[in-house]
């Protein structure tokens, strides 16, 4: 083989011992002048682009619960109650940012034990400005997944609507965030968890967020038992338009919520952002048509109600699954739920008001158990049952019985707690009247 052709350089003249000592000098001068923080932020390797995604991802998850879960839900409820259920997800956003700036980020996401973090980011300390989560600041971090712990309680309000006290919700959310979304966060996400290090997989919170509220929700149903008139008076939606703006407002925030837990502006963004459109749009036909078969006709409250279940859904999966994996996930996430916010909720005769359980507690156990049986090598990293790896079904349900089995008991106590101490539940006279006017001194005319 031919050999390439290479030039035969003259040897540099090399500059003088004394010229070499002034220019080290010099550098060596600029180096101590250069922040610390500037080499940490280098050694991190901070990427814009990420960081530009992150804030993105960021405002559109928070966007999910003020306006979106707001006017799904004040939608879905009766006019003398919109108010007073918008105003739960508002303070529940300005409440919760509060609790996760002071102890909740801490608890989660710092090293501590495989139960719970420590307490070296109490209040943020000792975040800085250099301090780095992987290509992104740590404070872009921090506040992305203080969106989820907003989302959250917000959600769980929907099982609640038309009958609990503004007071006793904003101590149970108190409570709550601190004493169970902090730990189990910490048990699937945070570093050590033993829920992520035995193996559980929750792209984006299907356990964290969705299981949690739903488990939540249904236990503060039955604590706080029906309404007046369930089963008896019509408590239909009084303005589903409302109701439609939130469902979209949740689904386009939703990529945020799914394609920014990549944590990245990367191939893995793009394929969760794929996978959840597709699984929304599969089961909110997959509901229509249900509802259609089963009642004559598709309604515009089970078409986003689909939507949304197809939303849950993907929602642990979006990182491990492929465009197939996530149409299946949508045809049985729609049907599934359908069947649990009308048949199941009808058998167990439970007022949950706006089917937090039936579509986010059920949801979530049909995604997480399906990430098990759907995840791509190629895709996520893990196998899941279909290429062979049937040991991942059971550490799926494991980190759902675990995750369920917490919250119900830790919710259970909490309710209590805040009923024998402050009450939970408005008297028959507000609760007639409407809370709006009765807690907050407001009505929509």
């Amino acid at each position: 083989m031919k050999m390439p052709c290479r030039m035969k350089l003259s040897p540099r003249p090399r500059p003088p011992a004394a010229l070499l000592g002034v220019i080290g000098g010099v550098i060596g001068a600029a180096i101590a002048l250069v922040p610390a923080a500037a080499f940490a932020q280098g050694a991190a390797k901070l990427d814009s682009g990420d960081t530009a995604w992150m804030l993105t991802s960021t405002a559109l998850v928070l966007m999910m619960t003020i306006p979106g879960v707001a006017l799904l839900y004040a939608g879905m409820v009766r006019k003398k109650n919109v108010l007073a259920t918008m105003m739960q997800s508002f303070a529940i956003c300005c409440l919760a940012t509060v609790l996760w700036m002071i102890i909740g980020y801490s608890l989660a996401f710092t090293e501590g034990t495989a139960f719970i973090g420590g307490l070296s980011r109490i209040f943020l300390s000792g975040m800085g400005v250099g301090e780095m989560s992987g290509t992104i600041p740590e404070s872009v971090f921090m506040t992305f997944q203080m969106t989820f712990a907003i989302i959250t309680p917000a959600l769980i309000t929907g099982a609640l609507a038309d009958r609990m006290k503004f007071s006793a919700l904003m101590w149970f959310t108190a409570a709550w965030s601190i004493l169970v979304y902090a730990p189990i966060t910490h048990w699937v996400w945070g570093p050590g968890g033993f829920l992520g290090g035995a193996g559980v997989l929750d792209f984006a919170g299907g356990t964290v967020v969705h299981i949690n509220a739903g488990i939540a929700g249904l236990v503060g149903a039955l604590v706080l038992g029906k309404r007046l008139g369930y089963g008896t008076e019509n408590l239909a939606p009084h303005n589903l338009v409302l109701s439609v703006i939130g469902a979209s407002l949740l689904w386009v925030g939703w990529f945020g919520f799914n394609a920014g837990s990549a944590l990245a502006a990367n191939g893995g963004a793009g394929m969760a952002m794929a996978v959840t459109q597709i699984a929304t749009a599969t089961a909110a036909l997959s509901w229509m048509f249900a509802e259609w078969m089963f009642k004559e006709k598709p309604s515009v409250l089970g078409i986003i109600s689909g939507a949304i279940a197809g939303l849950v859904a993907i929602t642990p999966a979006s990182g491990f699954v492929g465009p197939m994996g996530a149409l299946i996930i949508g045809i049985i996430a729609g049907v599934v739920c359908y069947w649990a916010a009308t048949v199941l909720k009808r058998k167990l005769g439970y007022d949950d008001s706006l089917d937090v359980f039936g579509i986010h507690g059920v949801g979530g156990m049909v995604g997480a158990l399906l990430t098990g049986v759907l995840a791509v090598e190629a895709i996520g990293g893990t196998k899941g049952a279909l290429e062979g790896n049937g040991g991942q079904m059971l550490l799926q349900l494991y980190g759902i019985g675990v995750t369920a089995a917490y919250c119900a008991a830790a919710s259970f106590v909490i309710f209590k707690v805040i009923d024998a101490v402050i009450g939970l539940r408005a008297d028959t006279d507000a609760e007639r009247e409407g809370l709006d006017q009765s807690l907050h001194g407001e009505t929509v005319q």
